[in-house]
């Protein structure tokens, strides 16, 4: 089994900022609601010509270059999302045509923001086994698609993004340690689009009803992730031979910065390891860690040889987490 890491990373934000105070005009909610109980002050809104498949690109242009690899090496593309271009084909087909990556295998993946995790795991999986060399994974939402802008509890969370990276081959001993999956179906009713699939097809009283926009029961979603939080990232760590004291740094989905805080403190981590971007672009979903990860490492944030955890929670019920020394200088 080959090591294998992360040689490049990317990320794209639209231009358009939406702040707490442009939202006070939209909705009943104000600043200090939304910052005391979400660490939110401003998010990224894609414009109307953009989608998925453009935030990827952009994304995924700087990942390819960081890395040092053309497009035309890569052997698969894997785009995480739960709000692609069209239902079919995947997005991550457009993303390939657009990159010009001819010979790359593609597909989409749906583990909702626990995405990107779920994205790396399956393509460091190609690359161990010698079956691929280079893996492109691209985390990305526009979830301001499908948020309804006037459920004050859920528009005040979620703003659009894309995060990449392109996986390969890296020293022994260095790269991905470990990898902790989860799910959990039972709760797929807390949070979800209930609207547009084979369940519920577009109709007039679907629209009506206003079932084609996330729905989600914000105090059950809260108790879950502070849970798996904490869980997914130590038995990740077991699974790496590693303790809580061998954890440089720590990027956690941008869900809620409550959220975030119990995990750092169940973790007895300091506040310099922690890599948070939450304030910025509030929850991006699939595109939240990859993000967060290429703001750290364009900081010079992260060396060689740290030990990095990135874990995220989702709708599905979904979570995972992944231990890595980072193998870049």
């Amino acid at each position: 089994m080959r090591s294998v890491g992360i040689l490049g990373t990317g990320s794209y934000l639209p231009e358009k900022v939406l702040t707490n105070a442009d939202l006070e005009k939209m909705v009943d909610t104000n600043d200090e609601w939304i910052v005391s109980r979400t660490g939110i002050r401003e998010r990224r809104i894609a414009a109307l010509d953009e989608a998925s498949s453009d935030l990827s690109v952009k994304a995924a242009e700087k990942a390819l270059k960081k890395a040092g690899i053309r497009a035309e090496e890569l052997d698969m593309i894997i785009v995480t999302t739960v709000t692609p271009d069209m239902n079919f084909p995947a997005t991550a087909c457009l993303v390939q045509d657009r990159l010009g990556a001819k010979k790359a295998a593609t597909f989409d993946l749906s583990a909702a923001c626990t995405g990107f995790i779920y994205g790396i795991s399956t393509g460091a999986q190609f690359i161990a086994t010698g079956v691929y060399k280079y893996v492109l994974v691209i985390g990305v939402e526009c979830l301001s698609r499908i948020v309804d802008w006037t459920d004050r509890n859920t528009c005040v969370l979620f703003g659009d993004g894309a995060g990449a990276a392109v996986l390969g081959p890296v020293e022994e001993g260095y790269g991905f340690l470990s990898f902790e999956l989860g799910g959990d179906g039972s709760g797929g009713n807390l949070l979800n689009l209930p609207a547009g699939g084979s369940r519920l097809p577009a109709s007039e009283k679907t629209i009506q009803e206003r079932l084609h926009y996330v729905h989600m029961s914000g105090r059950e979603v809260f108790k879950f992730a502070v849970r798996v939080m904490g869980n997914a990232t130590e038995e990740a760590l077991a699974k790496a031979g590693l303790s809580k004291e061998d954890i440089d740094f720590l990027v956690p989905h941008q869900a809620n910065i409550r959220i975030i805080d119990s995990a750092v403190k169940r973790l007895g981590l300091t506040e310099d390891k922690v890599v948070v971007n939450l304030d910025r672009y509030g929850n991006m979903s699939s595109a939240s860690i990859p993000v967060a990860l290429d703001e750290a490492v364009e900081r010079g944030q992260i060396k060689k040889g740290d030990t990095m955890v990135l874990c995220g929670f989702g709708g599905g019920l979904t979570w995972g987490a992944t231990v890595l020394k980072w193998a870049l200088d």
